[in-house]
């Protein structure tokens, strides 16, 4: 079944989402910091009149941070009945790709990327990664499927 995916990278990889999955995407230009947040959760921002928290994924994914640019962008998705803003380094593509593409990924790269990725594919000679948007902010600690990664 062919679906529109978003794509986007942190880091050198690429990543991806369905479309269906994001409601938007904004420029970032800052959070406000809550204390006691998980050190992914960088703050919280207003997004069209609604507050919603920030993860930035280099955290997540155990990168070291850079400095943002005008090409840092956020993507708003909706989980749970949640909506959290995911920081990416950058995030202008979308492609439409066969979901039947992406197969799971091999047991070591599972075991190394934390369970985040969910499946991998391929577009236009890249690697995609699709990541599990339940995993990356943090969905399954509020159902208690899983401890914290790492």
């Amino acid at each position: 079944m062919i679906e529109m995916f978003v794509l986007f990278r942190v880091g050198e990889p690429t990543y991806a989402l369905p479309a269906s999955a994001v409601l938007q995407m904004e420029s970032f230009t800052g959070a406000t910091r809550v204390p006691g947040a998980p050190s992914y959760v960088i703050g919280l921002v207003q997004v069209r009149g609604t507050v919603v928290p920030v993860v930035d994924l280099r955290d997540r994914f155990g990168l070291p941070p850079i400095e943002h640019s005008l090409d840092t962008r956020m993507i708003v998705v909706e989980a749970s009945g949640r909506r959290v803003a995911l920081l990416v380094d950058s995030a202008r593509e979308v492609a439409q790709l066969d979901r039947e593409s992406f197969r799971p990924p091999p047991d070591a790269v599972r075991a190394q990327s934390s369970r985040f990725v969910k499946a991998i594919g391929q577009h236009d000679g890249r690697l995609l990664m699709w990541i599990d948007d339940q995993r990356v902010i943090g969905e399954e600690q509020l159902h208690g499927d899983d401890e914290e990664p790492g």
